[in-house]
């Protein structure tokens, strides 16, 4: 007997509004154990649930091929279907804050009703907290088992490699799902582009938000333990505590290498950094730290009755994601599109070696350290909502305090790296300098990242949709890659759990035809930047 189909993704409009549901569904089965496809489209076209223009197979407009037979089992397959993948992506499914949204938002496009928030709940505070308290754990059960198709979340840790504060191992990949009948990532490389996305068959397709219709900061366990008004009540992390950066990390200083870290593995605070960095930093550094750590109200994070936390909430600070001038892995929805759920969701960018760099933020061209202090996505990038619930009152002089001490923040330690960011080959592995190898020749990973942050500060569009049916998401800055063991998952929404995946996606978009052990090098390699 052949499973057809788990847990089916419907869309039912209510009251002009679209609400999301799962309807379990048993396998369907028909003469002599053969699977008969139509009956489950069939059935819920009957039950009003469905939208009429919604086929019941894909329609790819070309002959049989020999790739029929690799396709997605699970959600993430009907989903697939749904669509004809020669046709335009789908309009954005309508919906107010707190709405569940699909989990493939990237296969929709379009505008939405409006470009400006509103700060007031679409209903009462009590029924507000009444939705979520039944919504979240469904929904949560849901995120867990869409992550669990799409990888393969081990726990398993690469022997004898730490992040920098020697506290958190480092997760070996790839975690990612292949399609069914790919049993490896080098059999998959040997198809084109054309032949990935006309299956479906891309394992590194776009990370949504858990809820984009609220969307905002959603942070970590290890965040949330440690500070529980910070806990929402719509939505939790949807990645695993292990696949996280280290918490808290340490903290390097470019005035102080001296001293390594400079927090001794403690969380910096509004309470205690006067206590820890009192005659380690200037005056204008002090008062920049100090208004890093301070918590101002965001969108969601405030006083009023349009936030996500159970109490009241003083806000949030550039430090609750940004945890000693690093990351704790939070995400957020870049602020520059609209609607929310066209909005590309972001990991937390490590603020290390910000000194060296000349754009900030992964999605937004940010050009001064004092801009990034000013323009963080408190509001969403929404004037009015700021207006609404409170302004951060921060005004230029303060700004430039916080780009003063984000400047010396320095990367972690690499000690197997001379001055000028080669191998030392007195200090390297064959292995690690055959990665060296690959990384500056075949694999092209030099062409962008070089320089003493392997960046070339630029942004560049990969035009990863050449794999996938999806919304096409146009430029990402080049990430610095000094200190990068120290910041998963990867890419700029996280769709690269570890870097063996990182490795893997740049190996398929590039097609770079690389072999299994290549790839093992090339990954030794990185984890020496």
């Amino acid at each position: 007997m052949k499973k057809l189909f788990t847990r089916t993704l419907l869309f039912i409009g209510v009251s002009g509004w679209m609400a999301v549901f799962y309807l379990q569904v048993s396998p369907l089965v028909g003469k002599e154990g053969e699977t008969e496809p139509n009956d489950i489209t069939t059935e819920v076209q009957k039950a009003g649930i469905l939208p009429e223009t919604v086929s019941e197979q894909p329609t790819t407009h070309r002959e049989k091929s020999n790739l029929d037979e690799y396709q997605w089992d699970g959600i993430a397959r009907f989903q697939y279907y749904k669509y004809d993948i020669e046709e335009e992506l789908q309009p954005y499914p309508p919906g107010k804050a707190g709405d569940r949204t699909p989990f493939d938002i990237w296969r929709y496009q379009g505008r939405g009703k409006s470009s400006f928030g509103s700060p007031a709940l679409p209903m009462s505070w009590e029924d507000w907290v009444k939705k979520h308290q039944e919504q979240k754990p469904v929904l949560m059960a849901d995120i867990k088992a869409y992550m669990a198709e799409r990888y393969d979340f081990t726990g398993e840790t690469i022997s004898g490699v730490m992040m920098s504060g020697k506290r958190k191992g480092i997760m070996i990949g790839p975690v990612a799902r292949l399609p069914k009948n790919f049993n490896s990532f080098e059999k998959l490389q040997k198809l084109t582009p054309e032949e990935i996305r006309s299956k479906d068959l891309f394992p590194y397709k776009p990370l949504a938000h858990p809820l984009a219709t609220t969307a905002h900061m959603v942070f970590p366990k290890s965040w949330t333990d440690a500070h529980p008004e910070h806990e929402r009540i719509d939505i939790d992390m949807d990645f695993p505590e292990e696949y996280l950066p280290e918490f808290p990390p340490p903290m390097f200083l470019t005035t102080h290498k001296e001293l390594g870290d400079v927090t001794q593995g403690k969380e910096v605070t509004f309470d205690n950094y006067y206590e820890m960095f009192n005659g380690l930093l200037s005056p204008e550094q002090m008062e920049g730290l100090k208004e890093l750590l301070r918590p101002t109200p965001s969108t969601w994070f405030n006083h009023t009755t349009n936030r996500v936390t159970l109490l009241p909430s003083e806000g949030v600070s550039c430090f609750s994601c940004h945890v000693n001038g690093h990351t704790n892995g939070a995400i957020e929805l870049a602020p520059d599109s609209r609607p929310n759920q066209g909005r590309l969701r972001t990991d937390t960018p490590t603020m290390r070696g910000n000194y060296n760099l000349m754009q900030l933020s992964s999605k937004r061209s940010i050009r001064s350290m004092d801009h990034f202090s000013e323009v963080e996505e408190y509001f969403d990038g929404d004037p009015g909502m700021m207006q609404a619930i409170g302004p951060r009152g921060v005004n230029r002089t303060v700004t430039n305090r916080m780009g003063d001490f984000n400047s010396i923040l320095d990367f972690p330690p690499a000690p197997k790296l001379n001055p000028l960011g080669k191998l030392m080959k007195n200090k390297a592995t064959d292995q690690e300098l055959r990665g060296e190898a690959l990384f500056n020749g075949k694999a092209q990973c030099s062409s962008c990242h070089n320089g003493p942050a392997f960046t070339d500060d630029y942004m560049h569009d990969l035009q990863v949709e050449r794999f996938y049916v999806g919304r096409p998401e146009g430029p990402i800055k080049t990430f610095p890659l000094r200190g990068i063991k120290d910041s998963p998952p990867y890419l700029h929404d996280g769709r690269c759990p570890t870097l063996h995946d990182a490795v893997e996606f740049f190996n398929l978009i590039l097609e770079l035809e690389l072999s299994k052990q290549e790839k093992e090098d090339l990954t030794a390699y990185l984890l020496c930047l």
